[in-house]
């Protein structure tokens, strides 16, 4: 089944609902932000503009958990974005009305994160239910969502910067509504209701609930650490890498911005090579042989490399980043039990929205305190660690195997 993923009609309306959907909401990312700074000439509204955002999508995971539950994957990604779209209005046209305050684009920019925050998790859900349970097949899947995710990173921000010049953030903030739009006749249409999943009793789906199976799993308890601190790192090395073309490479804003594609290029050539590698390799085998590819090359930002050199790291790890997501984000998924699927999913990345404005806050006191070099290799150290762990997890879950299985898998 190598190209049946990509000749499945619901996989393909869901792919260009997340490329349409998300590519509108990285120019939001940059809309909202530039339209505060620009009517309130404040940094700091747009800074908790950006973290109110980032609060809904973390605390919409304990409510996200039962709106899945009771309504389906299908049906949450439908609600999700079908309240996305309208949200997205109320800022534009409050404005042109002139009866927006600071407080109501607060209030909006959490209720976009709180509708946001489930749509994610419910992408992971459906995947299974519309493809079935066969790790290859829901590997290249995963590939498929992640590069069009990657993707929309280098369309979108560029493209909302053209579009404020000409027709104003407001309305580019229309343009993202229409986005939603789209993709809720892509789904409405296209994907198919899938059948219900077996549920647990109540008081078995909660919060608590999915914390508790994830306790249960070594490969996934092993994983969930090393990923959350492993991400809180990733926060901080984006965070410093603006300091790091300041003290090094003469404050050059465009070799900024080739880091940031570097890494994004890489990722989405990762997730390309996975979509063939995951259908004639174990996917526990290519996470321990790759893991580490995403972290040894950040040690050369420790020194003083050329431009070239620390861009060329960023790209190198991305396509370790690619190569292995898939693969990872599959074989979590697939581990869950299907009546627990959205319980767990949904707690777990709750716990992750949670950490990770620890690795954002955290980094601006330690590059003031320790500088550039230390802060880098903080990270490096961090992240070679976590890798370590998530491989060498990775290869005691395949000795775990039963033989028959692995056999199954590799034919």
């Amino acid at each position: 089944m190598d190209t049946s993923v990509l000749r499945t009609g619901p996989i393909r309306a869901l792919l260009a609902a997340e490329v349409i959907s998300t590519t509108g909401a990285q120019m939001t990312w940059v809309a909202l932000p530039w339209f505060v700074l620009t009517t309130t000439g404040s940094a700091t509204r747009m800074s908790v503009v950006i973290a109110f955002e980032a609060i809904g999508i973390a605390l919409a995971g304990f409510l996200g958990i039962r709106v899945m539950n009771r309504f389906g994957a299908r049906r949450t990604m439908l609600l999700c974005d079908a309240c996305r779209g309208p949200l997205m209005l109320v800022i534009p046209l409050c404005h042109w009305a002139g009866a927006l305050s600071f407080g109501l684009i607060a209030a909006v920019a959490f209720a976009v994160g709180a509708f946001t925050g489930p749509h994610f998790a419910a992408q992971r859900v459906i995947i299974p239910e519309l493809l079935g349970e066969d790790e290859g097949v829901v590997s290249q899947a995963s590939a498929l969502f992640q590069g069009a995710n990657r993707v929309t990173l280098l369309l979108g921000p560029p493209l909302a910067g053209v579009l404020i010049g000409f027709i104003g953030a407001p309305a580019v903030l229309v343009v993202d509504a229409a986005t939603y739009a789209v993709a809720v006749f892509l789904l409405a249409v296209f994907v198919p209701a899938t059948k219900p999943l077996p549920q647990t009793e109540e008081e078995d789906r909660g919060f608590r609930a999915g914390l508790r199976w994830a306790a249960t799993d070594p490969l996934f308890r092993a994983w969930r650490f090393s990923l959350i601190v492993g991400d809180m790192a990733w926060q901080a090395i984006f965070i410093a890498l603006p300091v790091l073309v300041v003290t090094r490479y003469d404050a050059d804003p465009r070799i900024v911005g080739a880091m940031f594609a570097a890494f994004g290029v890489g990722a989405v050539l990762g997730n390309t090579v996975a979509y063939r590698l995951v259908k004639r390799m174990e996917g526990l085998t290519l996470i321990a042989r790759v893991s580490l590819g995403q972290a040894l090359p950040l040690w050369l930002l420790v020194f003083e490399v050329p431009a070239w050199a620390a861009i060329g790291v960023l790209g190198a790890s991305g396509l370790a980043n690619g190569l292995i997501n898939p693969s990872l984000h599959a074989i979590i998924t697939l581990r869950i039990p299907p009546e627990l699927r959205a319980t767990v999913i949904s707690s777990f990345m709750t716990v992750f929205a949670l950490a990770m404005p620890i690795g954002i806050l955290g980094a601006g006191p330690l590059l003031d305190l320790l500088g550039v070099t230390p802060v880098f290799a903080i990270c490096a150290a961090i992240q070679t660690i976590v890798m370590a762990a998530v491989a060498a997890a990775a290869v005691r879950a395949r000795r775990a195997m039963p033989l028959e299985q692995i056999e199954a898998r590799a034919a």
